[in-house]
């Protein structure tokens, strides 16, 4: 009977102890699982194949859009890289009111190079250059339609007057905007040399722009946001087609120039972008996307 009663009450006692532990550790189990399932596809894009140019170049292109400065004023000088802060607004809410979508170049690297999905109406909003008005004024505009930028940022200029500060790139990386390289002082790509001397100080020293540009840049960058660099934008869009393997060995996945023809057997390094015209209203700006990217 005290046997029956002891092995009763062990019974009971593993039962409690399950249901308890399975109603306190839901949360855990959903996380362990989320983990699990994460780690599952990290494998899986090891061993997936990257598709074959060919491939790419079939896709069906995503459109980039290209700001740099915002301003309250444009002025006849501009160049064609200015819009003012109306036109920004009216941009962005048409973008919404469309339907369109943001995505990250971690989304369009895996749609171009996997056939991986995207919204139905996805656009990529960068900005090149660290303006200090891409922080304070670009941003709050996104945030209030769920948008996310990327942001290629020039080194050089970090902390100088009217440029973003490391808080403000930093910020922008923790909102889930995505920092991305745009070189130390934007210098043209195809003038690089894998060697030249310079006078510093009065001493020579021998540099590789290369590693000047885009590793030093990409450490620099990767240490102030705690995330990696994968990303690149030509300064003025400019590129060469002797440039493209060295910006791939040095650990960018994927880079965007502007508006010129891609290179058909390196599309993934030379991803087409559209500068935002000063005179583009709202609608004007989706026709303009419409007949850019197909």
């Amino acid at each position: 009977m005290k046997n029956h009663f002891y092995l009763l009450s062990v019974a009971t006692l593993l039962f409690i102890g399950c249901s308890n532990q399975s109603s306190l550790s839901e949360k855990e189990l959903e996380a362990s699982t989320m983990a699990r399932d994460s780690t599952h596809r990290a494998d899986d894009s090891k061993t997936k194949t990257i598709a074959s140019a060919t491939e790419i170049m079939a896709r069906k292109q995503v459109p980039v859009l290209c700001y740099h400065h915002i301003k309250e004023v444009v002025g006849k000088n501009s160049a064609g890289y200015d819009v003012t802060i109306a036109r920004f607004k009216e941009q962005m809410k048409a973008l919404a009111d469309s339907g369109y979508k943001t995505v990250t170049p971690d989304q369009l690297y895996n749609y171009l190079a996997y056939g991986g999905s995207l919204p139905e109406k996805p656009v990529m909003i960068t900005y090149d250059d660290t303006d200090e008005e891409q922080f304070t004024i670009a941003k709050p505009e996104m945030d209030k339609y769920g948008f996310k930028g990327v942001y290629f940022i020039m080194t050089i200029s970090i902390g100088r007057p009217r440029y973003m500060t490391k808080e403000q790139i930093k910020q922008l990386s923790d909102e889930g905007h995505v920092i991305a390289s745009h070189t130390w002082d934007h210098s043209r790509v195809d003038r690089y040399t894998t060697e030249h001397t310079i006078d510093e100080g009065g001493r020579k020293k021998v540099v590789n722009d290369w590693d000047q540009q885009l590793v030093k840049t990409k450490t620099k960058l990767e240490e102030l946001v705690g995330k990696p660099v994968e990303y690149f934008a030509y300064p003025f869009g400019i590129w060469s087609q002797n440039g493209l393997p060295e910006i791939e060995q040095r650990g960018y996945k994927m880079a965007f120039q502007l508006a010129t023809q891609r290179d058909s057997l390196q599309p993934l390094y030379t991803v087409r972008r559209v500068i935002v015209a000063p005179s583009w209203s709202g609608s004007g700006m989706l026709r303009a996307m419409q007949s850019s990217f197909h």
